[in-house]
Parts: structure tokens; sequence; C-alpha cells
């Protein structure tokens, strides 16, 4: 096994974990490993039902961990698939089913098989959007979603050395053909990332320094931005001085407005850079307007943040009183 994996996973010895397990070489290999350490995990398996072999691979998913002796929970999309998006759907409801698992049998943490390459491949695809820090920071090793930890145990580990123990180890995988469909980005740049180590000398090993080295700056911001964002934050909604926004550099002002909206909102995401940028522009003027399930308003030196439907008077969180008409005229 991989050392740099060993020594991350000795953390999570004695706690409960689900480790999500679709039948490919990453999953399946990140299964293994973990039995063979004497975790205490339990396997979680999707079948969305997209393909012909779904349930040839739920089927081989069930033996493998019986013959590890790994408690295994199958979960089978049922609902209508969308004509469009079908892949985001696909990954919304798998890990909907395994975030609800996870809270109600009281697991410490989930965790999934992305590895070095899938890093590595996820920063390009960022940079060729023009992504900034965050998107050039790629996945975390610990994230949060629907109150579930989400650890990423595998992201030092190649996918050829995965490959190699299973095939090592006469242990059976399955590939996806969406893997080598050259339709999507993400296939593209996995056929032809070669050629930044062969034709410039960019190796694996220099991206994967970059990309941590984006994370240490990132979690740096982090922090202060938590900071920064909890102090105006009251019952779900907040409003500030437009100097909250404006007077730190530029990059931390989209930040912060960003977070504020993925909190109020609710969202697992933050919008996106350029839906940002034009929000921080609007917000030079007194405007209403919505983005990401947010109402957001400012009248003069004021901003409201508030989930959308909800009211947007600046007076609420003052209670001042309804007898001052001038003001409440403005405000409406």
């Amino acid at each position: 096994m991989n050392q740099k994996f060993l020594d991350f996973m000795h953390r999570y010895k004695g706690m409960r974990l689900a480790v999500a397990v679709s039948g490919g070489v990453d999953s399946v290999c990140l299964l293994c490993w973990l039995a063979r350490m004497g975790m205490d995990i339990t396997c979680l398996h999707v079948n969305h039902g997209l393909r012909a072999n779904a349930e040839t691979e739920t089927q081989y998913v069930r033996d493998l961990c019986k013959k590890l002796n790994v408690p295994c929970k199958i979960f089978y999309w049922t609902d209508t698939k969308p004509a469009t998006g079908i892949e985001a759907a696909a990954r919304t409801a798998r890990y909907k089913f395994m975030t609800n698992f996870c809270r109600e049998n009281k697991m410490d943490a989930l965790l999934v098989a992305h590895q070095a390459d899938d890093q590595i491949e996820t920063f390009l695809m960022n940079l060729g959007r023009g992504s900034g820090l965050y998107g050039l920071a790629a996945m975390r090793r610990v994230s949060y979603r629907d109150g579930v930890q989400i650890v990423r145990p595998l992201l030092d580990v190649s996918r050829a050395e995965l490959r190699r123990y299973c095939d090592d180890n006469g242990i059976r995988y399955f590939m996806d053909e969406m893997n080598s469909d050259p339709h999507y980005t993400r296939v593209r740049i996995r056929q032809n990332r070669h050629l930044l180590s062969t034709e410039l000398g960019i190796s694996d090993a220099r991206i994967l320094l970059a990309i941590k080295n984006l994370g240490r700056v990132r979690d740096a911001l982090d922090s202060e931005i938590g900071e920064m964002v909890s102090s105006v934050i009251s019952n779900n909604r907040a409003m500030f001085s437009d100097s909250f926004l404006f007077d730190p550099a530029p990059d931390v002002g989209l930040k912060l407005l960003g977070t504020l909206i993925q909190k109020i909102g609710g969202n697992e995401y933050q919008p996106r850079l350029n839906s940002l940028s034009s929000a921080l522009s609007k917000l030079q003027h007194d405007c209403k307007f919505t983005l990401g399930h947010c109402t957001i308003r400012r009248l003069g030196p004021r901003i409201l943040i508030v989930p959308e439907g909800s009211k947007t008077s600046f007076r609420t969180r003052y209670g001042k009183s309804k007898s001052n008409s001038k003001k409440s005229e403005q405000e409406k």
C-alpha cells in the first residue's frame, strides 16, 4: 500500500467510516486497502440504472464486500432521469443517498476515491475556465456536504499505482466507458496531459506541488473569510456597510460575497466568479437583484442579503418603529 495513504488514514483509526464504491479501479482499491488495514468501514454503492452492466457491477461490489467481510449498502436511483445534465443529476443523487445514510447511521466520515490524476485534471479544467485561487486549488482533502465530512485519502496516489495493485493481486474492477469518451473535457485532458511533461517538462509532481501550495493559501484565506462572514450573519440574513465588501482587496471582497450567498442561500457551491464579479459591480450603486437563492439589496451605504423570497427591509434587524414613515417609504 501507498505510505502517504497509510500515514493519512492513521488519524481515522477507530472511527466509523463509510466508503463510496462504484466498482471502478479507484474505489475498489480504496475498499481493499481499508479492509486490509482493519478499518471500521461500510461500503456504499449506488446503482444509477444508466448502463447495461450496472446490475453486474452492483453484484460484484456486493460479492467483493462479502469476501472482505465488509457491510454493504446498495442504493437504486429510480427517479425519472432528466433529458439533460444527467451526469450532474446522477452525482447529486449519489451524494444524497450516501450523506443521508451517514447522518442516519452516525458515520464519522464518508471516504471517496478521487486520486492524484483526478486532482490534476480538475486543476487543468479550472485553468482552462480561467478560474481563480479556489478553482486552481482543486479538490480539498477534507470537506463537508450536507453536514457530512467528505474525505479524499487518495489525492497523493496515482491512478496507475491503484491499477497496478489491483492487477498484481488479481482484484477485478470495471471500466466506465465515459472515461474514454472525448466529448468530455476531462477525457480530452486525460488523453493529452502527457504533452505537458514530454513537450514542456511540466511533470505531474510539479502540478501537484502547485495545487498544494495554492491549497495552503486558500485555507489561510478561508480562515479569515470565515471570521468576517460570521460577524455579519444573524438569523440567516446579513446586513453590513459597503466598506465590508469594498475596503478589502477585490479578491477578498468577491470571496466574502460568495461565502455570504452560499451560506444564506443554502447552496453547495458559491456562484461562479463572473457572476460574483457582476454582482460586486452592481453593488457599487443602489440596486436589488437575486443570485444563488438570495436577494441582495443596496440602499445608500448599507447592503442586505437574505434568502430569496424574504423581506428586504433594512429596519428588521434594528427593530425600527413603523412610525418613521419617511424612512419606511425609502426602504420599500
